[in-house]
């Protein structure tokens, strides 16, 4: 028998990634701040980086599901990132999920990205290590085998 799914509660300003499972969407996250959360369940959250279509001047407000949610990652500090390590770029407002494929030059690497199948180099600054939010704890990836 399998253990319960362990549900995470989300506190009003707290900082989450949104996951956005749109078409071109899919493998990004982008960070949030917890505005309500709604007798339905569902989560009110305020992008830090989409403005909102129809007022350029505000950042987006959007309704969401709960299993869309997950906190911020924990940061983990790294000199140097391996070939088929599973990686986040920041890229489009957003933090996508990529592969490394290899170096680009001093402190950048090339990033491959299954969804679109595109490789783009990020200097190291705009690239962290992935991590999966699984029944209520951070779970670092296995590397991809070649």
């Amino acid at each position: 028998m399998r253990p319960p799914v362990k549900k995470t509660i989300f506190l009003r300003d707290q900082g989450v990634e949104v996951s956005v499972k749109e078409d071109g969407f899919h493998g990004s996250y982008f960070e949030a701040k917890v505005v309500s959360q709604l007798d339905n369940g569902f989560y009110v959250v305020k992008y830090e980086t989409l403005l909102d279509d129809y007022n350029e001047s505000q950042f987006l407000t959007e309704t969401v599901y709960p299993k869309e949610l997950r906190p911020l990652p924990p940061v983990i500090s790294v000199r140097r990132f391996s070939v088929n390590q599973k990686v986040d770029a920041f890229d489009n407002d957003g933090w996508w999920l990529g592969v490394i494929t290899g170096k680009d030059g001093p402190g950048r690497y090339l990033v491959y990205f299954a969804s679109t199948d595109q490789e783009i180099a990020y200097p190291v600054s705009q690239i962290r290590v992935h991590q999966d939010w699984i029944n209520g704890k951070w779970v670092r990836p296995k590397k991809v085998q070649s």
